[in-house]
């Protein structure tokens, strides 16, 4: 992989789509694992204790490595090694976060927001001191509703943005050997739309009858498909529910509402300045409101500005 010019962004953005083609990993792409690895990364933010989040990429030390919750991550990591490698002024944090985004936009899906900045732990020691217990921090597929907005709502995501982040499962599938599900959600596992929602509302799903977990399955266009109870409880939810049939029915809404709340997700524990973007995200999650529902903090200039570093603290 060679160096671009540092502050490149577009030209990390350009080596992260080279290496999401992957022909010996699933269904041939990393995309689904880069939106994976950014999600674990950035969802264990705490707006109680004010730990966590994308800064500092402390899953490349144990406790969080080794998380059962992020079991398969390694993978992504590893994809990442060799622009790491050719462009060491890139913080880990920046480009897991970075390689997120950009799999969703290649994959089909909005542009995000996003700010470089974020900086890395140097040692195991230092991450255990800064982050402290994070663990539990992730959902867990097998439960319900109360469950999702237990960890959401730690974060500061509305009900609204709970179910658009949701519709990252379009992406991906899981794996026996790591979650203890397995299967994919909808019939092309790479590409980013609206199509998990429209299969939720489907009366087709059925408990599995497997020695796994439990989970739900249906055939659909001749590909076996899954949902986790996490999945389901979305429409057995009555507030939860009424956004999966707005996403269903406009994926234009489902697209704008996703690349608000997924650059709120990977900006939340990120201690810039509280200035422009950052501001915007500190002051949504205090207020549980989707960002394009968070009046602008005065003096903050524009949220969206970008293109200065503005380098975080740990």
């Amino acid at each position: 992989m060679a160096a671009v010019k540092e502050g490149d962004y577009d030209g990390i953005r350009e080596q992260v789509r080279k290496i999401m083609k992957q022909p010996g990993y699933d269904d041939g792409s990393a995309g689904p694992v880069l939106v994976r690895l950014a999600w674990h990364a950035s969802g264990n933010f705490s707006l109680v204790e004010h730990t966590g989040g994308s800064n500092g990429a402390g899953m490349r030390f144990p406790p969080e490595s080794v998380d059962p919750a992020n079991a398969g991550l390694h993978h992504a990591i590893s994809f990442c090694l060799p622009i790491q490698a050719a462009n060491p002024w890139l913080s880990h944090a920046d480009l897991w976060t970075l390689a997120g985004i950009t799999a969703i936009e290649a994959m089909g899906g909005p542009k995000i927001p996003w700010e470089p900045g974020r900086t890395d732990y140097s040692t195991a020691e230092a991450a255990a001191e800064h982050r402290g217990d994070i663990s539990d921090r992730l959902p867990d597929g097998a439960l319900g509703a109360d469950h999702i907005r237990e960890v959401f709502g730690r974060m500061g995501f509305s009900d609204r943005e709970i179910v658009a982040l949701s519709g990252a499962h379009a992406l991906g599938r899981c794996h026996e050997d790591r979650s203890g599900f397995e299967g994919q959600w909808v019939v092309n596992p790479i590409r980013f739309s609206n199509q998990y929602y429209k299969l939720l509302l489907r009366d087709i799903w059925k408990p599995r009858q497997w020695d796994g977990p439990f989970q739900y399955e249906a055939i659909v266009a001749g590909t076996k498909l899954m949902m986790l109870p996490t999945d389901m409880a979305l429409v057995q939810d009555p507030k939860f529910k009424p956004w999966v049939e707005k996403y269903a029915a406009d994926q234009d809404l489902f697209f704008k509402d996703f690349s608000m709340a997924f650059a709120k997700l990977i900006e939340l524990g990120v201690e810039r300045d509280d200035t422009g973007f950052a501001q915007l995200v500190k002051k949504s999650a205090r207020e549980g409101k989707p960002l394009d529902q968070t009046a602008q903090p005065s003096g903050g200039g524009c949220p969206f500005a970008g293109g200065k570093k503005r380098d975080a603290k740990l």
